[in-house]
């Protein structure tokens, strides 16, 4: 079969669409129907129907499935990766890809919680603030985007995650109560799992290490990063001496934060208070 082409002009502005559009048409092509598809790549029909929907994230094991279904040449595992770049600045992208390859990762957020945490309601929220002229789809790409890097902690092996999380991003009402109290109720459930820690800095604790929010990957092979941010503008650097100070700070905020299990009961009783 040879490979689709997608249209320069006309790509569906949520990633998801336009490739299960990619995948009925690849049907359609091969006369070929879900079950069969379905039996060939290891999943039932169901998950199928809702890829080719748009309403289900396909999966690499997926997207690789349909490369020798379709014979198509790994048109549909680049396909994904570049869906799942739609939705991110250009500039986030290198910090995307590192993330993707980290086997630790060390955060500390002081505004915003980071972005692998957020639920749908919260990304949204934060994405309308930012971006008001937005349409609705454009806005559903980026949460879209937000929200498949979870998969990194889904994996066989994921990294290690560590957030330190200042207090000031539990109180501050981001698309409201209704929307704070589930993003805490997910925190709450994220620090079950093993491979999460999280940590909350008291506003009371004082002047924090750092004024501003940065992370630490580190990748099975190689040296850790930082990466930070300003405005529109991400940041790597290998740079021996800016990551041992970052690691120097990050450290001091571990030791000025309170343990894993007193913060898990902030973040619950912080909850609590949004659903009064």
């Amino acid at each position: 079969m040879t490979e689709p082409s997608p249209e320069l002009n006309g790509e569906p502005a949520n990633g998801l669409e336009w490739f299960g559009r990619e995948v009925e048409a690849a049907l359609a092509h091969r006369g070929a129907t879900q079950r069969q598809l379905a039996d060939a790549t290891g999943y039932k029909e169901p998950y199928v129907s809702k890829v080719k929907n748009g309403r289900a994230r396909p999966s690499m094991h997926f997207a690789e499935g349909c490369d020798r279904f379709f014979n198509t040449s790994g048109y549909f595992a680049r396909l994904l990766v570049r869906v799942s770049e739609r939705g991110h600045p250009g500039w986030f992208v290198p910090y995307i890809n590192l993330e993707k390859q980290a086997s630790r990762i060390e955060d500390y957020s002081n505004a915003l919680i980071m972005g692998m945490l957020q639920t749908p309601g919260y990304a949204e929220a934060t994405f309308r603030s930012a971006h008001p002229r937005e349409t609705d789809e454009q806005i559903k790409a980026r949460v879209a985007a937000r929200l498949a890097r979870r998969e990194v902690m889904e994996r066989d092996t994921p990294p290690l995650l560590w957030v330190i999380l200042h207090e000031s991003t539990l109180r501050t009402e981001v698309g409201g109560r209704e929307v704070m109290a589930e993003q805490l109720r997910h925190l709450s459930s994220a620090a079950g799992n093993p491979h999460i820690t999280l940590q909350i800095l008291r506003s009371k604790a004082g002047a924090p290490a750092s004024a501003l929010r940065f992370i630490l990957l580190t990748p099975d092979d190689g040296a850790t990063v930082l990466y930070s941010e300003s405005m529109g503008q991400g940041h790597v650097t290998d740079s021996a001496t800016a990551v041992d100070d970052a690691r120097a700070k990050y450290e001091r905020l571990r030791a000025s934060a309170r343990d894993p299990e007193e913060s898990l009961a902030l973040i619950r009783e912080i909850a609590e208070e949004y659903t009064r």
